[in-house]
């Protein structure tokens, strides 16, 4: 029941960010302000997002993954309340910058969360259904918010805050009494540090296909495939729109098996094959001379990012443990995706201007092949021995989850 809660909510957190993304840059406008100060308030967000992220790490190593999870939730609800109500621009870019403290403050103690409820032998399958949520959610979010633009740009905002609030009422008081979420009576919970996990190999891999995938998925994605499709392939901004949502679609075709069967064959395979196919299609996709091949590749490369997510989430999972609390470990590792999502698109940007779009897309494309080779030479991170003592522990004692896969860190 905690990881539906922890998943209802992810859903929610998406649907709303989406809900929002059509109206923002068009709500700063109406402040007289250019088009450079209106997309410095969607920058403002994903700045502090990166800015407050170890200090996140910090307060959920001391002070526990649900009050900060909790915490996050409600700074996102009342700042983007608040935005709702914003009289000057000034005013809207500290509200919206104050939602990206508590969006990393959520993000970061929510993997915590899944860490510690979910059992080893299901990581995969926990990390790929809470990557579809909020695939879907993303997804729905903007086609709801551009619905939701002819009753006026401040009505977004407050939905999104109201549902926030609910979430965070349902969070509170589903997980208020769990024994999964909250240690165990008199358990000693383990402090994982960064350095700890630095000294890992398969934590540096784990860092390094973050940053390509933010700087692949989540920055030049969205930045260049638009740009490509209107000037390279001289084609309408709006089959702009529809590559994404077919990259999109090839994700949530796999982001759940690929998670459930990374709980019985590794984690390794999928990280290793999902960023060499991402990859190389990739950089296929900077030589498209024709809208159909771009969309071909468009979905293979949303195949390959799919086999990443889930497995990439779990191998962290099995190299924190349940019984660690791994708050800066965990912050580290989403600080890697937000680095690559804000460098990606202003590099492959540069790229594309002073030398080709070919160039933007190969040197993206390399960086996820890079990733793959890095895995080729990690061990495994799914111990066997570790899942079939935790199945045995879990037969003998059904009213609590144990194990000790956090030994290995």
């Amino acid at each position: 029941m905690e990881i539906w809660v922890l998943v209802s909510a992810s859903f929610v957190i998406a649907l709303g960010f989406g809900i929002v993304a059509p109206a923002l840059p068009q709500f700063a406008l109406t402040f007289g302000v250019g088009e450079t100060a209106a997309t410095a308030v969607i920058s403002a967000f994903a700045l502090m997002r990166l800015l407050f992220a170890p200090a996140s790490g910090r307060l959920v190593q001391r002070s526990g993954e649900r009050p900060i999870y909790l915490v996050g939730l409600l700074i996102v609800a009342l700042s983007t309340g608040a935005c709702a109500f914003a009289q000057e621009y000034w005013q809207l870019l500290v509200f919206r910058s104050l939602g990206g403290v508590g969006s990393t403050m959520f993000t970061v103690s929510s993997l915590g969360l899944l860490i510690r409820i979910a059992p080893p032998q299901m990581r995969g399958r926990v990390s790929g259904l809470f990557a579809t949520s909020f695939l879907l959610g993303s997804i729905s979010g903007p086609l709801l918010g551009s619905a939701l633009l002819g009753f006026g740009l401040r009505v977004p905002f407050v939905i999104y805050a109201v549902a926030l609030l609910i979430a965070a009422a349902i969070v509170y008081f589903a997980l208020r009494d769990s024994t999964l979420a909250t240690p165990e009576a008199g358990e000693a919970v383990r402090a994982m540090t960064l350095r700890e996990g630095l000294a890992r190999i398969e934590y540096r891999a784990a860092l390094w296909s973050s940053f390509a995938n933010g700087w692949a998925v989540f920055g030049v994605r969205m930045a260049i495939i638009p740009l490509f499709v209107v000037e390279a392939l001289e084609r309408d901004i709006a089959l702009g729109g529809i590559a994404l949502t077919v990259f999109a679609l090839g994700n949530a075709l796999v982001l759940l098996p690929a998670g459930r069967y990374s709980d019985r064959f590794g984690r390794r395979p999928f990280l290793i094959v999902g960023s060499a196919v991402c990859g190389v299609s990739t950089i296929a996709m900077g030589f498209s001379g024709s809208l159909v091949f771009f969309f071909v590749a468009s979905l293979i490369a949303g195949l390959g990012s799919g086999l990443i997510n889930p497995s990439q989430q779990a191998a962290v999972a099995d190299i924190v443990g349940s019984r660690a609390r791994g708050g800066p470990v965990l912050a580290t590792f989403q600080m890697m995706s937000d680095v690559g999502a804000v460098i990606g698109p202003i590099a492959a940007g540069a790229l594309a201007q002073h030398y080709s779009y070919g160039a933007a897309f190969g040197v993206t494309g390399g960086i996820l092949v890079a990733a793959a080779v890095f895995w080729l030479f990690v061990p495994e991170t799914l111990v066997r021995s570790e899942v079939s003592a935790r199945n045995a522990d879990s037969d003998q004692r059904s009213d609590k989850v144990g194990g000790s896969d956090g030994d290995r860190a």
